[in-house]
C-alpha cells in the first residue's frame, strides 16, 4: 500500500458508525461496551455534527472504506484544552503509519481551534503497551496515575501534550 491509496476527511460519511464498531472491535483491546460507546460517538456526530456533539473525527479511508480513525473534542469548562477520545486503526492496516498521519492531523485540527493542550487517557492492561508506546513516541507524556481506576489492577494512565505552532 501507498499513502497516494489513503484519503483523510475531517468528518464521518454515513454507514462509518458500523465500520468503526467493526474496527474497533477487532483490534481485539477494547471491551464490548467500549466498541459500543466509539460506534454511539460516531452516531452523534453524524447526527448533529461535530458543533452541537462535541465529538470531531478525522478519518483515513482506503478505497472509500474508512480503516482508520480519531475522535477528539474540547475538554467542558476549560479552555482550550482537548481530549483525543479514541484512535484506532483497522488490525488489517496496522504497521502502515496510518495512526501516525491520524494523530498528526488531529493535532493540527486542534491548533486551528486554539487547542493548547491535548489529554489522552488509558488503561494499564496488556492490550494498552502499543497504544502507550505509540503515545510516548509522539510526544505525549504520562503525567497521572489512577490506581484501580477501571479494576482492580487496572490503572488509568493520562497522557498529556502541549502543542505549539510551527
Amino acid at each position: 500500500m501507498n499513502n497516494q491509496e489513503l484519503r483523510f476527511e475531517y468528518g464521518l460519511q454515513p454507514g462509518d458508525d458500523r465500520v468503526i464498531r467493526r474496527i474497533t472491535s477487532d483490534t481485539g483491546a477494547f471491551y464490548d461496551h467500549e466498541v459500543q460507546i466509539a460506534e454511539e460517538l460516531a452516531q452523534e456526530h453524524l447526527l448533529n455534527g461535530a458543533s452541537t456533539s462535541g465529538y470531531h473525527f478525522v478519518a483515513c479511508y482506503m478505497q472509500n472504506q474508512i480503516v482508520g480513525y480519531t475522535c477528539y473534542g474540547e475538554i467542558p469548562c476549560t479552555r482550550n484544552r482537548y481530549d483525543l477520545y479514541w484512535i484506532v486503526v483497522d488490525p488489517k492496516y496496522s504497521r502502515r503509519e496510518i495512526g501516525s498521519q491520524l494523530i498528526h492531523l488531529t493535532e493540527n485540527q486542534i491548533l486551528r481551534q486554539k487547542g493548547e493542550k491535548i489529554y489522552i487517557e488509558t488503561s494499564s492492561r496488556e492490550p494498552y503497551i502499543a497504544a502507550r508506546r505509540f503515545y510516548a513516541k509522539h510526544g505525549y507524556r504520562e503525567v497521572a496515575i489512577f490506581k484501580d481506576y477501571y479494576d482492580t489492577g487496572d490503572h488509568k494512565i493520562v497522557y498529556e501534550k502541549h502543542l505549539t505552532t510551527k
